[in-house]
């Protein structure tokens, strides 16, 4: 499994990651006492080869949240309707295996 530590350089991005997507999974009753809505999503936009991935699965690893991880453009099918399928299926997978962070990498 990948930990922070495993990530270098991206000290400030992992701060910010935790903040808005590992504290409120890990700590959600006190969020919800508080009123906080936890994020539904995190939207990460970096070069490739910058860490976005490691920083996923990081988090997933930190949380115990199940990882599953899906290629943009794979979900640009052949057939019509082929790709929403595939989103659909792993928001399906994802409520079945909660908690869960889905990691959609190449979206551009």
């Amino acid at each position: 499994t990948i930990s922070y530590t495993d990530i270098g350089g991206l000290e400030k991005k992992i701060e910010e990651l935790v903040e808005a997507i590992v504290l409120p999974m890990e700590q959600a009753d006190e969020f919800k006492t508080l009123g906080i809505k936890p994020p539904k999503g995190c939207l990460m936009y970096r070069p490739p080869g910058t860490g976005k991935t490691l920083l996923a699965r990081a988090c997933a690893a930190q949380t115990k949240a199940c990882y599953l991880k899906l290629a943009g453009p794979s979900l640009v099918q052949m057939f019509i309707g082929d790709g929403a399928k595939l989103v659909r299926d792993a928001f399906e997978l994802a409520k079945e295996k909660a908690p869960a962070i889905i990691f959609i990498d190449e979206l551009d």
